[in-house]
């Protein structure tokens, strides 16, 4: 039997990851000594790897809970987990292509600046400037003669 410590270590996670998936019921073996203190066997460290290789998928907590909930119940539940995965994945697609669109932003105003150092462009980067500038980009700034409700 391991420490919570001892636990962390083997998995490499820390004490209070340890600590709060089990709080979390995610380590559905994790035992209790007479001094209430948790104690974790083979089956333990299994289910911390285990919850520690979805957490490094991105997968959220409560989709954790709901795949042990389905592990626990047994092979029955492996279309259900098939699809759980697939949801997960098809999040993280999702996910990658708007940050491909944040980088290509990025991208766009990186070059901007270059410009701007280079001294090949002025500056349309400072709110403070747009007041002289709105030809350049007016779709993008505030304009006084629009009423916005309140």
């Amino acid at each position: 039997m391991h420490t919570v410590k001892e636990a962390a270590q083997i998995t490499g996670l820390t004490e209070h990851a340890v600590r709060f998936y089990t709080d979390k019921g995610l380590v559905p073996s994790v035992q209790r000594n007479e001094n209430n203190i948790r104690m974790f066997d083979e089956e333990s460290i299994n289910w911390l790897f285990g919850v520690k290789c979805l957490k490094q998928s991105g997968m959220p907590i409560e989709v954790i809970k709901k795949y042990v909930d389905l592990c626990l119940e047994g092979d029955s539940t492996i279309p259900q987990r098939y699809t759980l995965m697939m949801e997960h994945k098809e999040a993280a697609l999702a996910k990658l292509e708007e940050a491909k669109r944040h980088v290509a932003h990025l991208e766009e105003k990186t070059t901007l600046y270059q410009a701007i150092l280079e001294n090949r462009s002025p500056d349309t980067t400072n709110p403070g400037n747009w007041d002289r500038i709105l030809h350049m980009h007016s779709d993008v700034f505030y304009s006084p003669s629009v009423r916005y409700p309140r």
